[in-house]
């Protein structure tokens, strides 16, 4: 049982980050260019009802995240000086990235296109320290 409880927590940190991350990233990438044709009263419009949209799958994901997190560092013990800093660098990583989808989702934000893109690339960077942490665990 326990290790079923592992499993799942495992794919909710991953689905999780993936849900955050892809939706920052395709909305900075895609969705506000393609918008860009648009009028701008109806750009606005659906940049607002695309940023309400997101907020719910962001506070989703976000609470997968801090739960599933949470689970794994308490059930891991035991790591190394240099896993433990590398881990403070990804979690203030990760606080960047909250705080940038939970700005960019407010109503009438003018730099939510930026913001967004930024919170994507501190993703990428936050998945490859994840991934070196996992090596060296």
């Amino acid at each position: 049982m326990i290790e079923a409880l592992g499993v799942f927590m495992w794919w909710l940190h991953i689905s999780s980050a993936a849900a955050l991350i892809g939706g920052m990233l395709y909305a900075s990438a895609v969705l506000a260019p393609a918008a860009g044709g648009l009028g701008a009263e109806a750009r606005t419009a659906l940049a607002e009802r695309a940023a309400a949209g997101f907020r719910r799958i962001a506070l989703a994901a976000m609470a997968g995240l801090v739960l599933s997190g949470l689970y794994n560092i308490l059930s891991n013990t035991g790591h190394s000086t240099r896993y433990k800093i590398l881990l403070g660098i990804k979690l203030l990583l990760v606080a960047h990235i909250f705080s940038a989808a939970l700005t960019a989702c407010r109503p009438h934000h003018p730099r939510r296109t930026r913001l967004l893109a930024g919170g994507a690339v501190s993703g990428f960077v936050v998945i490859a320290i994840s991934s070196y942490l996992r090596h060296i665990f």
